[in-house]
């Protein structure tokens, strides 16, 4: 394999896990899963990884057929993303953590999508699948994902140090910025639409 191929995975794996902000999704992620066993959580991460991959793989090589299908742009994703991570957020500040039926539910929504792998994510991907060698996006998407596993393999250390007491305020704070990000993604969709 050639030094162009790893420069395309190198890219492709900077730009996802810039766009994937796995250090800044943490306290989501542990907030979203307090209160569960050791075992549990790791399952729950595993879960939104799973779901990351596929919808990246299923973007990745089917995105503009699916945006052809059903006459979608990446800013429908935008807003839509948008309104599901403003309520999660709301939820959160009040009832201190996200309500979920079936805990394994959380790994896939709101874990896996959109906080995860989102609007940006997504196109990211669908851009380089189109000026990249496919397998070099494969390979940088996988390397990626393997980084994000090891990182929330550890964060139960950090989360175990804060404490209860500390985690929650952690939580809470980051409700606040998810709100933040929630209300920043409807503004570019609208935005983008309306060619503001």
């Amino acid at each position: 394999m050639s030094i162009i191929f790893w420069q395309q995975v190198l890219k492709v794996f900077i730009a996802l896990f810039i766009i994937t902000d796995s250090i800044g999704n943490l306290p989501f992620f542990m907030g979203m899963t307090e209160g569960m066993e050791k075992k549990e959580r790791r399952g729950i991460f595993f879960s939104a990884l799973l779901t990351g991959l596929f919808l990246l793989a299923l973007f990745g090589f089917a995105g503009f057929l699916i945006f052809d299908i059903f006459d979608l742009t990446i800013n429908d994703l935008r807003i839509a993303g948008g309104i599901l991570l403003f309520m999660i957020s709301i939820e959160i500040m009040f009832r201190g953590r996200f309500s979920y039926e079936h805990k394994e539910d959380v790994g896939v929504v709101p874990l896996g999508c959109p906080l995860l792998v989102g609007p940006g994510a997504i196109t990211t991907v669908i851009m380089m699948g189109r000026i990249y060698d496919p397998l070099a996006v494969v390979v940088g998407v996988l390397l990626c994902f393997a980084l994000i596993w090891f990182i929330f393999f550890f964060a139960e250390r950090l989360f175990r140090l804060l404490g209860h007491n500390g985690s929650l305020i952690v939580t809470k704070i980051f409700a606040i910025i998810m709100a933040g990000i929630a209300v920043k993604f409807i503004r570019q969709g609208v935005q983008a639409i309306l060619g503001i």
